[in-house]
């Protein structure tokens, strides 16, 4: 079970980006419900919250596309 757990949820954003990630999303949730008008600020708001999900568990479809892994520590 552990086996197929690790081939589907694997890490594949280091910590700093994660942590990049998160304040960039909240930026943009924020540019989202302050500056725009409906229906675009709800676009762009469920944009950054997809972005920050990637950053809060460190997994990013787009970067398990294009093969991204993170490199083992020895």
């Amino acid at each position: 079970m552990s086996t197929i757990r690790a081939a589907l949820y694997v890490k594949n954003v280091p910590t700093w980006e994660r942590v990049v990630r998160i304040i960039v999303s909240a930026a943009i949730i924020a540019v989202g419900l302050v500056l725009l008008n409906q229906p675009w600020n709800w676009l762009v708001v469920a944009s950054g919250a997809g972005f920050a999900l990637s950053g809060i568990f460190g997994f990013c479809p787009a970067c398990a596309l294009a093969g991204r892994r993170l490199a083992k520590d020895s």
